[in-house]
C-alpha cells in the first residue's frame, strides 16, 4: 500500500480506509492507496500553516530556488523509477512515461532558477514620498491535479508555487498519484522542511471537497471538467479565494489550401492520439479548406491508419485510456457519430496480445458534412478526431470558435498576413502556427477562455499567479 505525505512523515488515512488501484492495462488491482478525508486535508493544511510560520516561511527565495534545483536533479537521477510508476498508473507508452518525468524535472529546474528573479518595482508618486511595490507568496496553496499527466501537472502547478515560498497540499487523482507521493518522498530527502509539501490522496468528492472549501487556504490550481470547475471555484468563493482553474478544450486545427502537408499530417495524428488523446489541448477538430479536403483526407487517412493502441511495454503509438468509466465514454461518442450520421473516414488498430481486460479504444477519424454533431462541440477525452470542409477566412474563425472551450488552435498556411488574422481570431489562449505542441513548452504562458477556464500557467506568469502584491507608501519629508 501507498502512503500519503503529511508534514514530513508517510501516513495513512486517519480512519484507515483505502481505495484500490486499477491497470489500465488488464483491469487488475495492483495495489492501494488511502482513502483520505476532511481530517487529513485539516491535518496537511496544518503542517502547511506550520511550515510557512517556520523553516520554510524563513527561507530566501535563492534557497528555495537551490532546493527546486535539487529537486529536479533528483527526478533525473530517478527518472526510470518514475517513468515505470506513471507508465504503470495511467497505462502510456513507456517512451511517453519518459518524457513526462523529463518535463516534470524541467519544471524544476525552470522554477528553481527564477525563484530569486522575481523583482518588485518603486512607483512614482508625490514630493517626499518612496512607494514600493513587494511580491509576497500566498500562503497555503491547493492543488487538485488530474490524471492523464499527473507527474507533469504536477511540476507545472506545484514548482511556481514553491518557487514563491508558498507551502502546498496536493490532493492527486485517485486514478493516478503513484508519481507524484515519490516525488514528495525525493523532495524531503533533498531537503524541503516538513509541511512545505503535503499529498493528501483520496476522492474529489470527499478529499478534494474538502481542500477546496477549508477556510484555511489561499489559493487553489484544477485541471480538471468543467463542472468540478465550478464546483471547486464555488467553494473557494465562500473563502474569498483565487483560482487558476484549466477545464478542458476543443482545440482545431485549420488548414488552409497552401498548408504543407508533409508538416501538418503528422502533427494532426500525434495531436488526438498522444496519451490516447486524454488531453485537454488535444487537437480533436479539424477544419480544412474545400480546395484540397479531399487530398488531404486521403493523406491524413493514410497516417493514420497506422496508428496502433498497445500495452507500455509494446511502446506503441497510443496506450489505453485511464480506466472503464472513460472507456465507456469515449466508446458512447464513437457511437453517436455513427448514429448522426459521420463517416469513418479512418481508424487505428489495437494490437495483438493486448490483455483482454484492458480499457484499450480503437484510435477513430471521422468525416462530417456539418458542424452541427456533438462530436464537434463537446470534450471526448479519447483518440477521436473529426474533419469538417470550410470555405473562406473567416468560415474557418467562425467555425473554429464553434464551442464553449477555448484553449488551443493551430494555423496551417504559408500565408503571413493569413496567419496572424486567423490566429488573433481564434478565441483561444494558445495558438501554433504551422505547429502543434499540445500545451508543451514549460516556458510558455498556458491557459484558457471561455469555458476553458481562466488564469495562467507556466513561464514566469505563473509567479504572478501564485502570489500577490504589497505597496509599501513611505512619506519621508520634514
Amino acid at each position: 500500500m501507498t502512503q500519503m505525505i503529511i508534514d514530513g512523515r508517510k501516513v495513512d488515512a486517519q480512519d484507515g480506509r483505502s481505495i484500490d488501484v486499477v491497470s489500465p492495462v488488464n483491469g487488475d488491482v495492483f495495489t492501494t492507496i488511502p482513502r483520505g478525508q476532511e481530517a487529513d486535508v485539516n491535518a496537511a493544511v496544518k503542517a502547511a500553516r506550520a511550515a510557512l510560520e517556520g523553516d520554510w516561511g524563513r527561507m530566501t527565495a535563492l534557497d528555495r530556488g537551490r532546493l527546486l534545483l535539487r529537486l529536479g536533479e533528483s527526478v533525473l537521477a530517478h527518472h526510470e523509477e518514475l517513468a515505470q510508476l506513471e507508465s504503470r498508473d495511467t497505462g502510456k507508452p513507456m517512451s511517453t512515461a519518459r518524457a513526462d518525468i523529463t518535463v516534470l524535472a524541467r519544471y524544476f529546474e525552470f522554477y528553481g532558477g527564477a525563484a530569486d528573479k522575481v523583482h518588485g518595482q518603486t512607483i512614482p508618486f508625490q514630493k517626499d514620498y518612496s512607494v514600493q511595490l513587494i511580491r509576497e507568496p500566498l500562503g497555503v496553496t491547493a492543488h487538485i491535479i488530474p490524471w492523464n499527466y499527473p507527474a507533469q501537472m504536477f511540476g507545472r502547478s506545484v514548482a511556481p508555487a514553491l518557487a514563491m515560498g508558498n507551502a502546498s497540499v496536493v490532493k492527486p487523482a485517485e486514478d493516478a498519484c503513484l508519481s507524484i507521493i515519490r516525488v514528495a518522498e525525493l523532495a524531503l530527502e533533498v531537503g524541503f522542511p516538513a509541511g512545505a509539501l503535503n499529498i493528501v490522496t483520496g476522492l474529489g468528492e470527499e478529499a478534494g471537497a474538502s481542500l477546496s472549501r477549508h477556510s484555511d487556504i489561499n489559493f487553489i490550481t484544477f485541471t480538471g471538467s468543467n463542472e468540478v470547475g465550478v464546483l471547486i471555484q464555488q467553494a473557494a468563493a465562500v473563502n474569498a479565494v483565487k483560482c487558476v482553474l484549466e477545464l478542458g478544450g476543443k482545440s482545431a486545427h485549420i488548414v488552409f489550401d497552401d498548408a504543407k502537408f508533409k508538416l501538418a499530417i503528422p502533427a494532426i495524428v500525434k495531436g488526438i492520439v498522444h496519451n490516447a488523446g486524454q488531453t485537454c489541448t488535444a487537437g480533436s477538430r479539424l477544419l480544412v479548406q474545400k480546395g484540397i479536403y479531399a487530398e488531404f483526407m486521403n493523406a491524413l487517412a493514410e497516417e493514420f491508419s497506422k496508428v496502433r493502441a498497445g500495452t507500455p511495454d509494446m511502446d506503441l503509438t497510443c496506450g489505453p485510456v485511464v480506466n472503464k468509466a472513460q472507456f465507456d465514454r469515449v466508446n458512447r461518442y464513437i457511437a453517436k457519430g455513427l448514429a448522426d450520421g459521420l463517416k469513418v473516414a479512418a481508424e487505428g488498430t489495437i494490437a495483438d496480445g493486448v490483455p483482454a481486460g484492458g480499457y484499450f479504444v480503437k484510435p477513430t477519424l471521422f468525416a462530417a458534412p456539418s458542424h452541427d454533431s456533438t462530436l464537434l462541440t463537446e470534450e471526448i477525452f479519447g483518440p477521436v478526431l473529426v474533419a469538417l470542409p470550410f470555405d473562406t477566412e473567416a468560415d474557418a474563425i467562425r467555425l473554429a470558435n464553434a464551442t464553449d472551450y477555448g484553449l488551443l488552435g493551430a494555423v496551417w498556411t504559408e500565408n503571413g498576413g493569413r496567419q496572424q488574422r486567423v490566429a488573433r481570431g481564434i478565441k483561444c489562449g494558445q495558438v501554433y502556427i504551422n505547429g502543434f505542441g499540445a500545451g508543451g513548452g514549460v516556458e510558455l504562458p498556458f491557459g484558457g477562455v471561455k469555458k476553458s477556464g481562466h488564469g495562467r500557467e507556466k513561464g514566469f506568469i505563473a509567479l504572478e499567479e501564485m502570489s500577490t502584491t504589497k505597496t509599501l507608501i513611505q512619506f519621508y519629508g520634514e
